[in-house]
């Protein structure tokens, strides 16, 4: 094994607290630093994919991550009616040597943030910490703090994690020129709802098509009382000059505002499923947020000296396919890997990125043209008004062959094509 390295998180989020957790468990001396005065668990679902619960069953995580999460059987793509296109099985369904977690995203980062601390030390998570800048030295780098009180710090390390975000501090140094998120036209409402499981009470739905879609799986067992909490995302297109990222994101402070039934049901309130009533599921809701769908250009190169970038301050990207948390997590595995293989750090971080950002940038290209959405767009052209088979709209064949392109690029152990019944 090589040196012990003492290295800096920069960020509480689940991809810093993975790095920092994966790090530790390769006897590297990490710290966290977090903005946060008190880590709350805020957001509403995600889905972890089978390649990033790979990662947190190498760190003993899963038993406690199953206790909280669907093992989500498959991901069902249907039109505005509800009526299946396809049906791509996931996880242990698919053959996948580990499962599809559909999971609260407060509830994870909270698992995560306690096991940093049991395992790094309570000392080695920091919270009131925001890493501002930083600064190159001959034997490391330096990490700017600014706390929570208003005061200012240093902390010296060998190696410096920028995993702060899309507004990343450090991202913000390194490119100066870059300006604000660039968004597609589309703004999303995120809400969760405990209510009736839908289907088998194990399935993600993603309906619709580019310019309204409806998201909807469960992210947590059903409890006693015959309920489950249910994730739900309605994508609304405002601005259709926006397609592939052409604008400049809204303000910062838009974003996570609490979001209106004024804004959904006009456009949503129609949608009633033979399996769910939509309006009814937004009506229910616990709460309601709205943020823009936005990412950024992809890096040149995302190392600096001893400073490199990882998660969201490194690839944002839309958040089709389920990549966003899970393209975080395997960047943490790798930069732990890397750290393994190499001696020199420059060369560890110099590994980390080849092996992680070539993927990255093409998945946020691919999610610019809808990634695996684009198969909705597709069947809406054809059959706007609904169909009977979907043979008599499209060939089932070239929507398998999306699908499983797609999955193959972003990293997923990709079984045999499943098309819909």
């Amino acid at each position: 094994m090589n040196p012990s390295r003492s290295i800096v998180v920069a960020g509480g989020g689940i991809g810093g607290l993975t790095a920092a957790l994966a790090l530790a468990a390769r006897g590297h001396h990490v710290t966290v630093c977090e903005a946060a005065v008190q880590p709350h668990p805020l957001g509403v679902g995600i889905n972890l994919l089978p390649h990033a619960v790979r990662v947190f069953a190498g760190l003993g995580l899963l038993p406690a991550l199953e206790a909280m999460a669907v093992h989500t059987r498959a991901l069902v793509f249907a039109n505005r009616h509800g009526q299946t296109i396809y049906e791509d099985l996931r996880g242990l369904a698919a053959g996948s040597s580990h499962p599809q977690l559909s999971i609260h995203r407060g509830h994870l980062q909270m698992r995560l943030w306690d096991e940093a601390a049991q395992r790094l030390g309570p000392a080695q998570v920091r919270t009131g910490e925001r890493v501002v800048a930083a600064r190159e030295t001959a034997n490391g780098a330096v990490a700017e703090i600014l706390h929570a009180d208003g005061t200012r710090s240093e902390r010296a390390c060998e190696i410096l994690v920028g995993a702060d975000g899309i507004h990343s501090a450090l991202r913000q140094q390194f490119y100066p020129d870059e300006g604000a998120p660039r968004w597609n036209g589309m703004m999303m409402w995120r809400g969760t709802t405990l209510a009736r499981p839908f289907l088998d009470g194990r399935t993600m739905v993603q309906a619709g098509h580019r310019r309204a879609k409806f998201v909807v799986y469960p992210i947590e067992p059903v409890r006693p009382d015959g309920l489950q909490r249910i994730n739900w995302i309605c994508d609304r297109r405002l601005r259709e000059d926006g397609f592939g990222g052409g604008l400049t994101a809204p303000s910062r402070e838009d974003w996570s505002k609490p979001g209106s039934l004024d804004d959904l049901l006009p456009t949503f309130g129609s949608w009633r499923f033979a399996w769910l009533d939509v309006p009814g599921l937004i009506r229910a809701a616990e709460q309601i947020l709205e943020w823009p769908m936005v990412d950024r250009d992809p890096l040149p190169r995302w190392r600096h000296g001893h400073t490199t970038l990882l998660g969201d301050a490194a690839h944002p990207m839309y958040p089709i396919g389920s990549n966003g948390a899970t393209q975080a997590i395997l960047d943490a595995a790798a930069l732990a890997d890397a750290l393994d293989g190499h001696a020199s750090i420059t060369a560890a971080l110099n590994a980390y990125e080849a092996a992680r950002l070539p993927m990255t940038r093409d998945i946020v290209a691919m999610n610019r043209r809808e990634g695996l959405d684009a198969i909705l767009d597709m069947v809406e052209e054809a059959a706007p008004e609904g169909f009977a088979r979907i043979e008599d709209v499209t060939d089932p064949r070239v929507l398998a062959e999306w699908v499983q392109a797609y999955k193959k690029a972003a990293g997923h152990q990709v079984g045999r094509p499943q098309a819909a019944p």
